[in-house]
């Protein structure tokens, strides 16, 4: 983890947090202010203003529309708390790492998932989970996806290859579906304006590669082009295919008895970026005619080590495409494929499978001499099978990970995978149970039940401030912290809990002007299924069935201590604590 500095409580509590209200000459050069008094009222201390840092180029645009965030709460009831733990965890608010974007809150949509907007319990919860930007169509269904029609266009083939050059039903995807097990293109539209998300759409890639027409990307970017138009300016973020250096995507593998422009038979990364400049230049234009302007997002791996598909794609891609994208795209399931992985593995990877992710995208384009563009993670979740482990409160933990440490790395953008997929004995990602689908329903979860994971998320999106600021942690690997500022000037820290063991933790703010009271939420899982427990706690309220949390959770009152004799909380095993201190 981290070294960490002990100083006394009276200057660790203690001073006042200087924001927006700061002087331009008084944040450049990090001068001090005047004395002010501690929070625990023992003496003084000089507090230093942060320096609000640069936007990475890794972030960008993405940042154009961030909001400075106010804190309140309304619900809360008082607990005592216990003497000091041989933990520490300092939170210095002067140190400012980056501003935290809205849409690192993603999360990804299977058409499956049905019409949605008639299912007013989902909506009310995605609504209150807040993602604000939510990915479709795919996923791999995005590379057989038609939006505009109920059929295939004629020059795509009934039949297409898989890596071994087996031809099975294609399988293709309508935007005009309307059965009740799919959803519609216009109620993907009409579900994002209900829960107040913003669109990222991947759009049909692989059709410029197995159709069989004279010219199949410009087919395709013609086809992609056309929902630009259609969409009218709704949607600011786009992307050309899903993973298609893999070879289980659709155009990986073609038949080239087929294919009329001479396209090889596997896909490589140089075709791939030469065609996204086809698919860039019709999809801006059709953007500009209907008075809009758009991102364009590029796939690239997110590691050299690409056992499954195309080597040297980051290489071929951007060899081709040169400086075409606005973004780049990756995607990571952290653990090892599916392996039956134990909690420890699998909360050991945040940290060191995220700044790898993002240092191989920076060598990516150093090495073929592009320009750094943000970098979207737009899936991500975990690969381990066999326990149950995805729909566990320790996948809960491990969100919490992954969002604290895309925040570290700077990522612009983070959609977890995904709202709802099917059971399969526990091997779903679904952040809903979606029962009835072919993967058999969950048993003791209604449809639509919620798994442990929306509630981390759910919290995390609450107690995080508008800027991550450095934290450190003495006395214990176990314990992971990532500490935030409001521009609203209260001080914020979550706390998580690797081990298998509870422990008493000790909070300290630096450069903070403390009130009277800090506010917390305590999430953890059961007993149950140990240790991947389906059930999830908050405050110690759990769900009514076999799994899940518990349903009121927007009305649970937060743990409400005195900051006065220091700030202690006890963080379960596998668990997590949110924390927020009121400012003087």
């Amino acid at each position: 983890m981290h070294n960490i500095y002990m100083k006394k409580l009276n200057i660790l509590i203690g001073g006042v947090l200087i924001l927006a209200g700061m002087t331009a000459a008084c944040k450049k050069d990090s001068k001090t202010v005047p004395p002010v008094n501690n929070g625990d009222d023992n003496g003084s201390t000089v507090i230093i203003a942060p320096t609000e840092p640069a936007i990475a180029s890794t972030q960008g645009f993405f940042l154009d529309n961030w909001e400075a965030k106010t804190w309140s709460i309304s619900n809360t009831k008082a607990v005592g708390k216990s003497s000091a733990g041989n933990i520490t965890v300092s939170v210095d608010l002067s140190q400012q790492i980056t501003k935290v974007s809205k849409y690192i809150y993603g999360n990804n949509l299977n058409p499956f998932m049905g019409q949605m907007v008639t299912e007013p319990d989902l909506m009310a919860n995605i609504t209150n989970l807040s993602p604000n930007v939510i990915r479709f169509p795919g996923g791999s269904l995005s590379d057989v996806y038609f939006w505009d029609d109920n059929k295939a266009p004629a020059d795509a083939p009934a039949q297409l290859s898989d890596n071994t050059g087996t031809y099975t039903d294609a399988g293709y995807w309508f935007g005009n579906n309307t059965a009740s097990w799919t959803l519609t293109l216009d109620n993907y539209y009409a579900m994002l304006h209900q829960t107040n998300s913003t669109g990222l759409i991947t759009v049909n890639y692989g059709y410029a590669r197995y159709g069989t027409g004279p010219h199949p990307d410009e087919a395709a970017a013609h086809l992609a082009a056309q929902w630009v138009r259609y969409d009218k300016g709704r949607t600011k973020l786009w992307e050309v295919g899903n993973e298609n250096y893999g070879n289980w995507e659709a155009g990986y593998r073609i038949n080239r008895q087929l294919n009329q422009d001479g396209q090889p038979e596997i896909l490589t990364g140089q075709v791939y970026g030469t065609h996204f400049k086809v698919f860039a230049d019709s999809m801006r234009k059709a953007a500009a005619e209907v008075g809009s302007t758009i991102k364009i997002g590029i796939v690239l791996t997110e590691t050299n080590d690409q056992n499954a598909g195309v080597r040297n794609w980051n290489a071929g891609v951007l060899s081709a495409a040169g400086n075409t994208p606005d973004f780049f795209v990756v995607h990571n399931y952290y653990t090892p494929y599916q392996q039956n992985s134990t909690p420890d593995v699998i909360l050991a990877t945040p940290t060191t499978v995220t700044s790898d992710m993002m240092n191989w995208v920076k060598t990516s384009a150093q090495n073929a001499g592009v320009t750094q563009k943000p970098v979207a993670l737009d899936e991500w979740n975990i690969f381990a099978t066999g326990s149950k482990q995805m729909v566990s409160n320790v996948a809960g933990v491990h969100a919490v990970m992954v969002l604290g440490e895309v925040l570290k790395n700077q990522f612009s953008m983070a959609s977890r995978w995904d709202m709802a997929n099917w059971w399969d004995n526990g091997d779903d990602h679904g952040l809903f149970s979606n029962s009835g689908n072919p993967g058999g329903a969950e048993p003791g979860a209604p449809k639509w039940s919620l798994r442990p994971a929306f509630y981390y998320l759910y919290y995390f999106q609450k107690f995080i401030g508008d800027h991550l600021v450095s934290s450190s942690t003495a006395g214990s690997t176990d314990v992971v912290s990532y500490g935030s500022s409001f521009t609203s000037g209260e001080a914020g820290v979550i706390l998580v809990n690797k081990g298998s063991n509870d422990h008493l933790v000790n909070v300290s703010f630096k450069n903070f002007a403390a009130g009277n009271n800090y506010y917390y939420y305590t999430l953890n899982g059961g007993t149950d299924n140990a240790p991947f427990s389906r059930k999830l706690y908050v405050n110690g309220i759990g769900p009514s069935g076999d799994m899940g949390g518990p349903a009121t959770y927007t009305s649970i009152p937060a743990n409400s201590s005195a900051i006065k004799g220091g700030i202690v909380v006890t963080v379960p095993a596998r668990g997590v604590v949110f924390l927020v201190a009121n400012k003087k």
